[in-house]
């Protein structure tokens, strides 16, 4: 199948997406305020710079795009039918990076929670994702994911 634009407008168009202050993570971010949570934005000196920290509770959370960080069995994180390669390794090295990441935050004794972006896309669910949120801060699990389906604990 070939792409519907030119190379150079692809181009324009990947670079345009942003790293930060995404949809999904402005979402999340509103939901943790409204419900009390006070928060760090892309902490650096942290191991994958997380999008949101809370120091008090040592807890990192990512707000992961399903495509950009390839979210297993979701129907947005297909590989695009065109320079199947060098997307395959692109997206396979943000995959271990974020592994890595998060290895390192636990073995340094933070909590890790990713907010899958899948999870934010649905309007009629969004009690729900909300719920799974807070109710994982509250916990004592030390990893976490939610998405569109049900959350991972560990």
């Amino acid at each position: 199948m070939a792409d519907l634009v030119s190379p150079e407008v692809r181009s324009q168009m990947m670079a345009g997406i942003k790293g930060k202050n995404s949809a999904p993570e402005l979402l999340v971010r509103k939901v943790l305020f409204a419900a009390g949570f006070r928060f760090r934005l892309h902490q650096r000196d942290l191991p994958g710079t997380p999008d949101i920290v809370l120091p008090s509770r040592k807890t990192a959370i990512f707000v992961h795009g399903c495509f950009w960080h390839m979210h297993t069995g979701c129907k947005y994180a297909k590989t695009p039918s065109t320079r199947r390669e060098f997307w395959r390794a692109k997206l396979d090295a943000n995959v271990k990076r974020d592994q890595q990441a998060v290895d390192k935050l636990v073995e340094m004794g933070w909590r890790v929670l990713i907010v899958w972006e899948c999870a934010t896309r649905q309007a009629d669910a969004a009690s729900l994702w909300t719920t799974r949120v807070i109710d994982w801060i509250n916990s004592e699990a030390q990893r976490g994911e939610i998405s569109a389906t049900a959350p991972t604990t560990t």
